[in-house]
């Protein structure tokens, strides 16, 4: 048959055998060995092809090395029979596993690699012998990881489409081996250090040596070719030559760099590994200068959108290259970084500056340290406050305000040298950044900040402004800092150095100091006219003020400080500590981007919960004195101080079942009842078990405050209310119910006689208050009120009737509106005169929901 035949033409062997059977069964039988000899020829045709390859791969040198003894070894090789381990089985699974990970990373097929992934972790603890991971899984973790990096940042810069399966295998593999590499780090480092030596010693110590077929000798041709990598790869330009990196060839390398950016299309990463080896080859200060230049704009860069971050190891990697670009200008200062220097065009030889000249480069110290201030911001702004990766990367604000401070040494030094007013604005944006980092922290956490700094920076550099070891004065360095603005910036950075200056000294408990400041500022005048982050910078300043004033015992002016902020419902908006989305607005996406984009982290943030607390303590020690003093004397106009509060304290009256307090606003909603009534211990009670003091400073102390505060505000609640029903009150009656001084006694109630709050005279001789009564309304003018009151609603009725009517004009509408709420008002205030005249009548018998109930209903 044909099929014994290997040498036969199989096309017409099976041509032959479709004629001589015409059975279809026979046709198919004929059709099956055809195809069984073609593929037992092709077999043949590939081997003599490998045949014939090999000896062409042994032709020039080699092949006159050709060991005699390779043929006779392969026979007796192939009928030998291997005896392998159970060790060398499990290191050969080991390895096959590495190879479908490799070829899945080829593909970019994650799921492939997430599922090979899992199985790699299953097989390494059968292969660990004396806590000694094998090296290839240590090499294997670490490339993947590398790779799964780069892959991340090709997404964040030109983002494709991955399909579903693709994107979840990516996101499972970042969480595994960011578990997984948790263990191996140390094992991880050191194979990066040092990628041969490692993988060599791996060699001696985990494969066993086993009978190899021998290798073939090959002659050494030379030297490998220049600027190949660590696999033996060479970088290829577009015609086909090898790239070179050399030290004359920097220039060029950068020139090409530069053209390409803002390109689309442009790989970012391989554009900095490029320059990454470039900076190890560079051979003058100056080729390094401008590599670190390019590399640091090139990092920025992988982050152009406004919606993304930057990632920490980017981050690092551009705060490092700074520093290092700092630290070669502090050491060459012939060579300075300028912006709006002219381009050195020729790319062959390196320019040289004339004789008593600076050689200027083109480029800017001061932008590169507020971008990477800005990148570290948006990176917070993302990462969940509540984690350990968010206190991890809030570390890294130490070696950016090194930075920022080596940059302001750096700018002091262009200013010297170059007198320009483009030197005095870097100095002064390099200043307030500097500023933006202090102001807002407590003194002991900035002079550790301080100290680890000049530490940092060598003894041979000092600064102008703030000469070294001024950092132990933190108040002084901060009065240092802003009086520098105020003298060299105008606007808004002069605002901003304002402001800063009052928070800080706010927060330092120097009240009377950042209220004159603020007074003196007028920035409440001209504040609408400032960008939304100084608003912002604006409201904070507000708040810490009336925190200060709070904790230094100034009720008044606390709530008066709070009551812009707390009283709009919109803290979270006008702090930037957040945003309150409400149902109908109307917000477009790019706006509620840039809202995102102004949120403060959270490290920056003031407690929102303490806030209210403050506000709403505050409003009832001035609206529950107000509410008796309006419910009694009904000659008194009505007003109100806090309307927050007030809608607070009516909603909760409204409530037939109240429980005990749960939260702040029930507890401070309970102390107001209590205090209203007179039961002044209980209303001190409930302020004080708010959890919430605990987190300012001096708890106790404030505590202790509050309790002297509700005490001389039940005093005055008391004689606002009960006065009409006294002639005389003995002073000692008074302190005793209040668990007050005579002499403090004695001093709220002349305060109240001189303000002309309370009709009353004060006896020293006796000691006892002795009231005046006022004028009692006669039967006559209670009836001339009550006609008054029918007429006017008459008269609204009738004009009401007619504007259904007539359906007159807008002018009609704004003159009858006008007439209307003039009677109304007239109307309102006499309907309030007569009703507080009666109600005083009334009151008395039930305090509780007396002067409190009665003021909120009318």
């Amino acid at each position: 048959m044909s099929r014994f035949f290997h040498g036969s033409d199989s096309s017409s062997e099976s041509s032959e055998e479709e004629e001589l059977y015409s059975g279809d069964e026979e046709a198919e039988k004929s059709e099956e060995e055809s195809e069984e000899e073609s593929d037992e020829e092709e077999d043949e045709d590939e081997e003599d092809e490998s045949e014939s390859d090999e000896a062409g791969a042994k032709g020039g040198a080699s092949r006159f090395m050709k060991d005699v003894s390779d043929e006779e070894s392969t026979d007796e090789e192939d009928k030998a029979t291997v005896v392998k381990s159970a060790k060398d089985k499990r290191f050969e699974e080991l390895e096959g596993t590495v190879r479908l990970i490799e070829n899945a990373e080829k593909i970019n097929d994650w799921a492939v690699i997430s599922s090979e992934y899992d199985k790699l972790n299953r097989q390494v603890p059968k292969l660990i012998v004396d806590a000694k991971v094998p090296k290839l899984y240590v090499k294997t973790i670490a490339d993947l990881e590398t790779i799964m990096l780069e892959t991340i940042e090709k997404q964040k810069v030109t983002p494709k489409k991955m399909n579903a399966i693709n994107t979840r295998g990516l996101n499972a593999i970042r969480q595994k081996i960011r578990r997984n590499n948790k263990d191996y780090e140390k094992d991880i480092t050191a194979y990066r250090e040092d990628k041969e030596s490692f993988m060599r010693e791996e060699v001696i110590e985990e494969v066993a040596p086993a009978p190899k077929k021998p290798r073939r000798t090959v002659l050494d041709l030379g030297e490998t070719v220049a600027g190949a990598d660590e696999d033996g790869f060479t970088m290829v330009g577009a015609g086909g030559k090898a790239l070179q990196y050399t030290p004359e060839s920097i220039l060029k390398h950068l020139r090409t760099i530069v053209e390409s950016r803002g390109r689309k299309n442009t790989d970012r990463l391989e554009q900095i590994r490029v320059m990454e080896r470039l900076l190890d080859v560079a051979a003058t200060d100056y080729q390094k200068i401008r590599v670190l230049l390019t590399l640091v704009s090139t990092r920025f860069d992988l982050t152009s959108g406004t919606g993304s971050q930057m990632s920490q190891e980017q981050w690092k990697l551009a705060e490092q290259e700074l520093s290092t670009l700092l630290v070669t200008l502090e050491n060459n200062p012939d060579m300075i970084v300028v912006e709006g220097a002219e381009e050195w065009e020729d790319d062959e030889k390196q320019p040289q500056a004339k004789p008593g000249e600076k050689l200027k480069i083109p480029g800017s110290i001061v932008s590169f340290a507020e971008r990477l201030d800005d990148e570290l911001t948006r990176s917070l702004q993302h990462i969940d406050p509540h984690t350990a990766e968010y206190i991890e990367r809030l570390t890294d604000e130490g070696a950016l305000y090194t930075n920022i401070v080596r940059s302001l040494l750096y700018a002091e030094r262009l200013k010297r040298d170059l007198q320009l007013d483009s030197s005095q604005d870097g100095v002064n944006r390099v200043v307030m950044r500097r500023l933006e980092h202090v102001y807002f922290k407590p003194s002991q956490v900035v002079t550790i900040l301080e100290d680890n700094t000049w530490k940092a920076i060598p003894e041979n550099l000092n600064s102008e402004i703030t000469p070294r070891g001024q950092g132990a004065d933190i108040t002084n360095l901060v009065q240092t800092l802003c009086t520098y603005l105020f003298k060299h910036s105008e606007g808004i950075l002069r605002a901003r150095a304002m402001l800063c200056q009052v928070y800080f000294l706010a927060l330092h408990d120097q009240y009377y100091r950042a209220r004159d400041m603020m007074l003196m500022s007028h920035l409440q005048d001209t504040i609408g006219n400032f960008d939304v982050n100084t608003q912002i910078l604006y409201n904070r300043t507000l708040v810490q003020v009336g925190l200060c004033a709070f904790r230094a015992g100034l009720v008044y002016e606390a709530q008066h400080s709070l009551q812009e902020i707390c009283g709009s419902g919109r803290q979270k908006e006008l702090l930037a500590q957040g945003m309150q989305i409400q149902r109908y607005s109307q917000v477009t996406p790019e706006q509620e981007r840039l809202e995102r984009q102004r949120q403060l982290p959270f490290h920056m943030h003031i407690n929102l919960e303490l806030l209210e607390c403050v506000y709403l303590t505050c409003s009832m020690l001035l609206e529950i004195p107000l509410l008796a003093q309006t419910g009694s004397s009904p000659d008194i106009k009505k007003r109100v101080i806090s309307k927050t509060y007030r809608r607070m304290l009516e909603y909760h009256e409204r409530q037939i079942f109240t429980g005990p307090p749960e939260n702040t606003r029930d507890h401070v909603m309970q102390a107001s009842k209590a205090l209203a009534a007179g039961e002044w211990r209980k209303a001190a009670d409930f302020i004080n078990a708010i959890k919430i003091w605990d987190l300012m400073a001096q708890a106790a102390k404030i505590k202790a405050m509050l309790a002297e505060q509700i005490q001389e505000e039940g005093l005055r609640t008391y004689l606002f209310t009960y006065a009409p029903f006294y002639d005389t009150l003995a002073v000692s009656t008074l302190a005793s119910m209040f668990d007050l001084t005579e002499r403090r006694v004695a001093a709220v109630v002349s305060k109240m006689i001189s303000h002309e709050e309370l009709a009353a005279a004060l006896d020293q001789v006796n000691s006892a208050i002795i009231f005046r009564k006022g004028v009692e309304l006669s039967r006559l003018q209670s009836l001339a009120l009550t006609l008054s009151d029918k007429a006017s609603g008459l008269i609204e009725s009738n004009e009401r009737t007619l504007e259904q009517r007539t359906q007159g004009t807008a002018n009609a509408f704004e003159r009858q509106g006008a007439q209307r709420g003039g009677r109304g008002g007239q109307r309102g205030g006499r309907q309030q005169g007569r009703g507080g005249a009666q109600g005083g009548a009334r009151r008395g018998q039930g305090f509780t929901g007396g002067a409190l109930g009665g003021a909120i209903k009318a």
